[in-house]
């Protein structure tokens, strides 16, 4: 297997990889300007990940490459994975000239940037992290970029100190919220792209202003490690263990039922499903039905299965990793064959009673009625703003900092591209 470049051999290699990486991102529309694409086919992401990675993992269009984890080996840091890099970067129309802020540093990125504004434009990128800052440094300066980004270690909930304004904000870790600073130091025009959680679930989502608070231009289905600092948010996690003494693990980004308790036991009790006679075909993405049931589905939480479990073992075939809470029962998102065998009916599978088996029914089918064929439109409304009413369907997601909405527009409403995919990572 090729590593990371360091003979003539490979340089050549790497160049013919990247080349190739970048006619598969144009084939995907995931690069579609000439400007990003040359940086993509200038900048040489092997000097950016740790020496021995396989070149074809640096250059593979799906992959994230970590370079930090903590002392669980969770990522702490990454070289994100290059279609959501492109993505991300085109969401954000970059030009010659522009001031451009990262938050969240790895290097890479930042060259990627430095090439699209040039030596006019300049690009600031911030870290939390000391090490990571000094990584990026080093290697931003070993590959002719230390003189066209600043690096700076900070905290991104607070303002930059020394830079500013900015044409454009690239957020490449997970945000739960959107503090005032980004806004801030945001032009009156300006563009924020930003991994923004709610309820748990990701949309990458490009904003722009639209008077008192951001309207969604783009989005896209991509996940990012969490941020870190003033700005990160805890989930609460319950444990339930079953009568052989494995767990599964509910976790709650809000709206944590305030009776857990009631859930003691519940997985000694049999468990019935419930079927939505609602359908899809084999290999279709139903990624905006997780958004959904974030938003409408009361007691949502995401769950896992310890390791070894016939639960973790059925994750993906036959059940997925999301569900609700209804006092003491329990349920979650569930699949059986369907459609002579090309497709899956949605259904749940609760413990504890039918309670909440049903209500994740209900919202399946909702979701087929109103949302199915629509595509979501995101805003997020400051503090101090106002919500107005929004057109059925809706949902408000309140934050520290304000409030998202989330709605279903008919498409001619609606102008935001989602292209489900999902990744792990930071820059």
């Amino acid at each position: 297997m090729i590593r990371a470049a360091n003979t003539t051999g490979d340089f050549e290699r790497a160049a013919r990889l990247r080349d190739e990486l970048v006619d598969t991102l144009r084939s995907r529309g995931k690069i579609v300007s000439p400007a990003v694409e040359k940086a993509f086919r200038t900048v040489a992401r092997e000097t950016f990940v740790p020496p021995g990675t396989p070149l074809e993992e640096v250059y593979a269009v799906d992959r994230a490459v970590v370079t930090k984890t903590d002392e669980h080996g969770r990522s702490l840091s990454s070289v994100s994975a290059t279609y959501i890099q492109a993505r991300m970067i085109e969401m954000a129309d970059i030009h010659p000239g522009m001031a451009v802020l990262e938050i969240g540093s790895g290097g890479y990125n930042a060259a990627l940037l430095a090439e699209i504004v040039g030596p006019d434009g300049y690009v600031v990128s911030i870290d939390i992290d000391s090490e990571i800052v000094e990584r990026a440094g080093a290697l931003l300066s070993r590959t002719g970029y230390g003189g066209r980004v600043s690096v700076v270690h900070a905290d991104a909930e607070y303002p930059v100190p020394g830079f500013g304004p900015f044409d454009r904000t690239l957020v490449t870790v997970g945000a739960w919220d959107i503090p005032p600073a980004w806004l801030d130091q945001l032009v009156a025009d300006g563009v924020l792209v930003v991994p923004l959680r709610m309820n748990g679930i990701t949309r990458t989502i490009a904003f722009r202003r639209d008077g008192d608070h951001l309207t969604s231009s783009d989005a896209e289905v991509a996940g990012f490690v969490p941020i870190q600092g003033q700005g990160a948010h805890t989930e609460r996690t319950f444990l339930l263990p079953d009568p052989n003494g494995a767990r599964l693990w509910l976790q709650f980004d809000s709206g944590a039922p305030e009776e857990i308790r009631l859930l003691d036991g519940v997985l000694a009790t049999e468990s019935v499903s419930v079927w939505s006679g609602v359908t899809i075909g084999k290999g279709i993405s139903f990624a905006d039905l997780h958004l959904w049931l974030a938003a409408f589905l009361p007691g949502f939480c995401r769950i896992s299965a310890d390791p070894g479990t016939d639960l973790a073992a059925k994750l993906g075939k036959t059940w997925f990793p999301f569900g609700g809470v209804v006092g003491g029962s329990f349920a979650y998102l569930a699949v059986r064959p369907a459609m002579d065998d090309t497709g899956v009916e949605f259904g749940a599978t609760a413990h504890g009673g039918r309670a909440a088996a049903i209500a994740l029914v209900e919202q399946i089918q909702a979701w087929d009625r109103a949302g199915r064929h629509r595509s979501p439109s995101f805003g997020f409304w400051p503090a101090g703003s106002t919500v107005p009413k929004l057109p059925e369907p809706s949902a408000v997601l309140h934050k520290r900092h304000g409030a998202v909405s989330i709605s279903w527009l008919p498409a001619s409403q609606n102008t935001p591209i989602i292209r489900p995919r999902r990744v792990g990572g930071v820059n």
